[in-house]
């Protein structure tokens, strides 16, 4: 039996799945199992399909792949890949080690990339971690230290690296912006920026209070008639928030890749306006495993009560308790 590891993502954390694959004397046939998705549970087709452009011979037994820990659910179909070379490999002397592989097929053999492979990737490597990835996955994930990288474009080059274990290595790429250093860690920043807080007219004490709360990562509450500046300072906060760690600018690519937009890898923190009339699952979730914009308001007041309510346990407990898909901390 071979065993290969791949991931899932759980909440936005990842989760070390292994990929199992059993051969038995039985009616010819293909299943999944391990709580496998849709999406997972498609990959039947496209690796018989990725499989026989490779010129590989099914045999008469039945496979069976199996992903586990069972009880966990895994879903995205950068399962591919692991599954195809599971099956492929499944007669020779390979020792797969400890390389995470990730990647979606497509039915010509081709190795795919998928917006769920950086989150996972970037969430493995709190640890030195070796992985295969798509060629097309390389660009965002030369920019995660502490791993080691072998890409691949098609099935066949993955199946060549782990007879071989012959593959040219691709090393992080440093980061381009400016950056000091403090306390021997490296704080980056973008030196420009659209908005400045000189197109605010008046107003001093309001910016005097809006450099404390950055200087000192603190909450800020502006009171104020309309339009007297308080959207102009809110938006201009973010560009003289404290400059940013190599973490947390790949934490916040992370989050722009599990909100399906592409990382932009730039230290310039986050700033989110929900309008006072958005819905309290847009703004707390429904159902979705994913971080909302909860305690991000522009106009707090302009909530509805019990909306600001419900923030209520939120800020005194540290985490949101969401009853369709298990807690969020803040």
């Amino acid at each position: 039996m071979k065993k290969i590891f791949c991931a899932t993502l759980d909440g936005v954390d990842a989760k070390v799945v292994e990929v199992e694959s059993s051969f038995i004397r039985a009616l010819p046939a293909l299943s999944i199992v391990g709580l496998a998705s849709s999406a997972i549970q498609e990959a039947k087709d496209r690796v018989k399909s990725a499989l026989l452009a490779n010129n590989f011979s099914f045999p008469p037994q039945k496979i069976t792949i199996n992903l586990a820990p069972s009880d966990l659910k895994k879903n995205g179909s950068h399962f591919d890949l692991a599954i195809a070379l599971g099956i492929a490999l499944q007669k020779e002397d390979v020792d797969f080690e400890d390389y995470f592989v990730f990647g979606e097929l497509g039915l010509d053999g081709a190795v795919k990339d998928t917006m769920m492979i950086f989150p996972l990737v970037l969430s493995l490597a709190k640890k030195p971690v070796k992985v295969v990835i798509p060629l097309e996955s390389l660009p965002k994930v030369q920019k995660i230290p502490n791993i080691d990288i072998v890409a691949v474009q098609t099935l066949s080059e993955a199946i060549a690296f782990f007879k071989t274990k012959e593959a040219p290595s691709h090393q992080p790429i440093p980061f381009s912006f400016p950056h000091f250093e403090m306390d021997g860690e490296k704080y980056y920043y973008n030196p420009s920026y659209p908005l400045d807080f000189s197109e605010v007219k008046g107003q001093e004490v309001a910016k005097r209070a809006a450099l404390i709360a950055a200087a000192g990562c603190h909450n800020l509450l502006m009171e104020g008639s309309p339009g007297c500046g308080k959207s102009m300072i809110a938006k201009r906060l973010r560009y003289i928030l404290p400059p940013m760690s190599m973490q947390e600018i790949l934490d916040m690519a992370k989050m722009e890749a599990l909100d399906g937009k592409e990382p932009s890898f730039t230290p310039l923190r986050s700033y989110r306006s929900p309008h006072h009339s958005s819905t309290k699952a847009s703004i707390f979730g429904g159902g979705c495993e994913f971080p909302n914009i909860i305690g991000l308001f522009q106009s707090y007041f302009d909530f509805f009560q019990k909306y600001l309510d419900s923030l209520k346990f939120g800020f005194t407990s540290s985490f949101f308790h969401k009853t369709r898909y298990s807690f969020l901390r803040i």
